[in-house]
């Protein structure tokens, strides 16, 4: 129809320009590949250029463990102990981690009737499942060191 305008597909939505904006979109993230390996192997390339003039020994050669002789295996079996240890502490610190977002709203849900005695209870329930637990651990003697 003469006269009526029809809507044309504007620029930025044409297939090329999408092509060209999808793909500008990684430049930012090649710089920064660039960079990092530029850098690694840069480090590695000092390292290596002034290396060479230091004067080497026996000495110096040796790992350095924290202040003690490198004597015997490098990696010793660790007690089962240490894992149980490790994971119950990871157990009863996420446990402090779910109480948190609990007491952000629990004054906004005493305000509302429905609510009031839900997340009371629910937190309760949750502690006392965990305490449960905690006392299994303890009468286990899952804490004890020397067992």
């Amino acid at each position: 129809m003469p006269g009526m305008n029809l809507p044309t597909t504007p620029a930025f939505l044409s297939s090329r320009a999408m092509e060209q904006t999808q793909l500008g979109q990684y430049v930012p993230v090649l710089i920064l590949a660039l960079v990092a390996l530029s850098f690694a192997f840069g480090t590695l390339l000092v390292s290596v250029i002034f290396g060479w003039r230091s004067k080497r020994n026996k000495m110096k050669d040796t790992a350095y463990e924290c202040g003690m002789l490198p004597i015997g295996e490098g990696s010793t079996r660790m007690s089962v102990k240490f894992f149980l240890v490790a994971m119950l502490f990871i157990l009863f610190d996420i446990e402090v981690v779910f109480m948190y977002p609990w007491a952000v709203v629990y004054r906004e849900m005493l305000q509302d009737p429905a609510t009031r005695n839900l997340i009371l209870v629910a937190m309760l329930s949750f502690l006392g499942v965990l305490f449960i637990g905690y006392i299994y651990a303890l009468k286990k003697r899952a804490f004890d060191w020397k067992s």
